[in-house]
């Protein structure tokens, strides 16, 4: 079964179960008068809405690309996991709305045995249900039905704590409900903005996976003519394309045929294996006609990673005819002041070597 047809089906049962389930809650909670079986089932309906929007997401996503949008619509599964957050957020607010003013003026609940029975079958259907959705999300990298699975977890939590108010009503006579209900709602709100900070971090552009960026940098290493792989840089559009390029070092003693067939030879491994583009393939040139140049880009290697927050250098090149010498580092994030360590490299660096025309180029930490 393909990606967009497990959504759709895993959507659909959650919606199922969740009206089920914010039916027979929104009974119970009215019959017996606790607000914490109400707003219960209110976060049970902002679960339908999220389900629908999911399967909207996924219809939109899957549409073609044109000349407006030449890389499709696979980011608006970005956008729809968004508006989940929003959703989940709404429902944390007005019911800690809700709640506050039963806490202001409590009214006396009335529990019977249904309701409890009914209250441990819905933390049972969560428990399913949330393992269930969100296991599929996984498996088919979906972050909406990963993002309604956990919040689906966390119901069963709130179901649970909401049976263990009633329970403490029954035996100890202490009414909680409205407490409980403030805190089920701040729990929401936690949920919310943490489903809202993962899928804006997607749209703005996270970091890459550091596994799949080794991995790739491996299969790319694994042609014996490429000594080494670096700048890897990929662009999300969805979670069926990922468009990007990268560097890799390669003897200088290399003709543009070789190099054009060996290009070919690696976008091709990298799309099956990965299925990633690399649209582009930029070269580092590696001396192997000049014996000097091994033992000075040790000594510069040596000298250059001493530095604290200095997390790599490559892309060393020697050329004698022109008197230059150029190499790119890489600074970590946290260092203090980048510039201040890159120039004081450079500077280090043009004055072990007085003769050379020294040039050094800052990269960006951009994946592992």
């Amino acid at each position: 079964m393909n990606r967009d047809k497990v959504i759709v089906r895993t959507s659909i049962i959650g919606i199922l179960a969740n009206i089920f389930l914010a039916s027979f809650k929104a009974v119970v909670g009215v019959m017996s008068s606790s607000i914490a079986i109400i707003l219960d089932a209110v976060n049970n309906l902002s679960d339908v809405m999220s389900s629908l929007i999911t399967i909207i997401g996924t219809k939109l996503a899957k549409k073609r690309p044109d000349k407006k949008h030449p890389y499709g619509y696979g980011r608006v599964e970005n956008l729809s996991t968004s508006l989940i957050a929003v959703i989940v957020l709404y429902a944390g607010v007005t019911s800690f709305v809700e709640a506050i003013k039963k806490i202001i003026s409590p009214p006396v609940p009335d529990y019977s045995a249904a309701a409890i029975i009914i209250v441990a079958v819905a933390v049972a259907v969560k428990l399913i249900l949330g393992h269930y959705v969100r296991k599929k999300g996984e498996s088919v990298g979906s972050d909406s039905l990963i993002a309604s699975g956990k919040d689906a977890l966390l119901d069963s939590v709130i179901s649970a704590a909401t049976l263990l108010a009633a329970v403490i009503y029954l035996v100890l006579h202490i009414r909680t409900e409205a407490w409980l209900g403030a805190v089920i709602s701040l729990v929401i709100i936690k949920s919310g903005l943490e489903i809202l900070g993962d899928s804006l971090s997607s749209i703005i552009g996270k970091r890459i996976s550091s596994d799949l960026s080794k991995e790739i940098k491996d299969t790319v290493t694994s042609f014996p003519e490429v000594q080494g792989a670096y700048d890897l840089i990929l662009h999300s559009y969805g979670p069926d394309l990922l468009i990007g390029s990268v560097h890799i070092e390669i003897p200088d003693t290399m003709s543009v045929a070789e190099l054009d067939k060996l290009e070919h030879r690696i976008t091709e491994k990298v799309l099956e294996e990965h299925k990633a583009i690399l649209a582009g393939i930029s070269v580092y040139a590696v001396n192997t006609q000049n014996d000097r140049a091994s033992q000075m880009y040790e000594d510069i290697r040596r000298n250059v990673m001493s530095h604290e927050y200095v997390l790599q250098i490559h892309g060393f090149y020697l050329d004698e005819q022109k008197m230059t010498i150029h190499f790119d580092i890489i600074i970590d994030f946290a260092a203090p002041d980048r510039e201040e360590l890159y120039d004081h490299i450079l500077k280090e660096t043009q004055e072990a070597y007085p003769d050379y025309n020294v040039s050094i180029t800052l990269d960006t930490d951009i994946s592992d």
